[in-house]
């Protein structure tokens, strides 16, 4: 498997898309831009700004809500992927989508056979094996059908993004609180919003991401 969880800066992703043992399919297919957890903030700043960015990389932009969208559906489109781009936003938003429309499980099948994964904050932390961790940094009320916490288990940590306290939602007091409260019931990785952890196979490494 290989993905990159982004806190906030997106620096690392055009080296990771470039990889040249993602072979010829991950070189000419699409981005496919999940949208879920940014869907109850259409008109933010920061929706708009993360759209820029990811059609900043020079690939084409395949924008999807996968809480509308079939498992069968999800399935085709993420089979002609070059990447799945999962968007920041509401962690528990977007873990009740997926969960919902069944395609967490594809999702997770298809980057276990290669699909580059990349994600920002909220599409970082789902990654990991349980998103209570982030109750305090996005509203757990924006799941309200979720029976159950448990992220995608792509990976071994779950994500803290925001760590340097720079963004103005997420101060340093609350980071240090979210770490209090969970550190040592899970495994946390606080990610600086210049960082990005990479995984590569059998080789996980926190890397720069300005």
């Amino acid at each position: 498997m290989r993905l990159l969880l982004l806190s906030l800066h997106a620096g690392a992703v055009r080296a990771f898309l470039d990889d040249p043992d993602d072979g010829d399919a991950a070189a000419s297919g699409p981005i496919v831009y999940v949208a879920d957890a940014q869907a109850a903030f259409p008109d933010a700043p920061f929706v708009a700004a993360e759209r820029e960015t990811v059609r900043s990389f020079g690939r084409e932009v395949v924008e999807v809500t996968l809480r509308d969208t079939s498992p069968q559906d999800a399935a085709a489109l993420l089979a002609d992927a070059g990447a799945v781009y999962v968007a920041g936003g509401s962690t528990f938003a977007l873990l009740e989508a997926l969960r919902l429309s069944g395609n967490d499980a594809v999702l997770v099948d298809r980057v276990r056979e290669g699909l580059p994964y990349i994600g920002l904050s909220a599409g970082s932390i789902v990654a990991g094996p349980d998103v209570t961790p982030a109750s305090l940094m996005d509203d757990p009320a924006d799941g309200p059908a979720l029976v159950s916490r448990a992220g995608l288990g792509l990976v071994d940590v779950t994500v803290i993004p925001h760590a340097d306290g720079a963004l103005p939602p997420y101060p340093t007091e609350l980071i240090d609180r979210t770490i209090d409260a969970y550190g040592s019931d899970f495994a946390l990785l606080p990610l600086r919003d210049d960082q990005a952890f990479l995984v590569d196979g059998e080789t996980a490494t926190v890397v720069g991401s300005t």
